[in-house]
């Protein structure tokens, strides 16, 4: 039973997607992926994000990944990316993801242009039309784009975002986010911090590392949001070399390791992403057997 308040709120995981060997997408194992989540304490999955390698994927591939998430484990479960070149393309997978039943979409500002204030949010206007709750996402690293707390409270003023994805890694601005709009619900977007942002009031967490380690993961975050610290900080320690992968240009490809090694298919990914170094490799694998042997899954 989803017991969620809100369809953006709980664990909702970044999914990874499951290639074959020629790099087609295994749907089938994608919607066994989603299922075998939510069974394991998981609220629902952000699907076409970057772990989803969703910038090498075809138009009828990309939709496919939504409507696959959509009926293995519901609508209301299901955040869409709908992150594009333009604010037209991304109102377009905004409809997509309405049409398929979802519960809300993730945006990136515009990512191939470093937009100004005017230019975000001209662009999150646009995508608003679609008619689903939009969830903003700051990933200022990438998108050269920074969504200050000030803008996120422009944009959540105008009723054109319910929450924003943090990945910028500053936790102090959810203190000011706080302040300046205090209704706009903080989402964790970041693994490595997840311990300082779930006390700081994030009610939410787009996560990664839950692809491979799903129940542990989520032990983690609900003791955080509860304020356990007696029991989220140990957790937080064992898991952190894990998690901070998160924040890395490999974090993909280092899932996926860690997915293969858990038992679960992590497999290949697209071009340009190229398989982990044999030092990197060895950093995720003796960091994921460990949290293994001391029986985390």
């Amino acid at each position: 039973m989803d017991n969620r308040t809100k369809a953006w709120h709980g664990i909702m995981v970044a999914t990874a997607l499951p290639l074959r060997d020629d790099l087609s997408v295994d749907y089938d194992g994608y919607a066994d992926h989603c299922r075998w989540l939510v069974e394991n304490d998981c609220d629902g999955v952000a699907v076409n994000g970057s772990l989803g390698e969703y910038q090498t994927l075809t138009s009828e591939e990309r939709a496919k990944v939504v409507e696959t998430a959509v009926a293995a484990v519901g609508g209301r479960r299901v955040m869409a990316g709908v992150g594009a070149y333009g604010a037209a393309e991304s109102r377009r997978w905004a409809e997509q993801a309405a049409e398929a039943g979802c519960g809300s979409v993730l945006l990136l500002p515009p990512n191939s242009y470093r937009a100004d204030e005017r230019a975000v949010l001209e662009h999150y206007r646009e995508v608003a039309k679609a008619g689903l709750p939009v969830v903003a996402y700051n990933n200022p690293y990438d998108t050269k784009v920074d969504l200050t707390p000030a803008l996120l409270a422009k944009l959540h003023e105008e009723g054109l975002i319910v929450a924003v994805k943090e990945f910028s890694g500053d936790v102090r601005r959810a203190y000011e986010l706080a302040e300046l709009a205090p209704e706009l619900d903080l989402l964790i977007g970041s693994d490595d911090v997840l311990l300082e942002l779930a006390v700081a009031g994030a009610v939410g967490w787009i996560a990664g590392y839950p692809n491979a380690l799903p129940v542990s993961n989520a032990a983690l975050y609900r003791a955080a949001v509860a304020g356990d610290l007696e029991t989220a900080l140990p957790l937080y320690r064992t898991l952190h070399p894990l998690l901070r992968w998160d924040s890395k240009t490999e974090f993909v490809q280092a899932i996926k390791l860690s997915m293969d090694l858990a038992g679960r298919h992590g497999g290949p990914c697209r071009q340009p992403r190229q398989p982990l170094t044999d030092e990197q490799a060895a950093i995720v694998r003796a960091a994921t057997e460990k949290a293994l042997a001391e029986g985390l899954r």
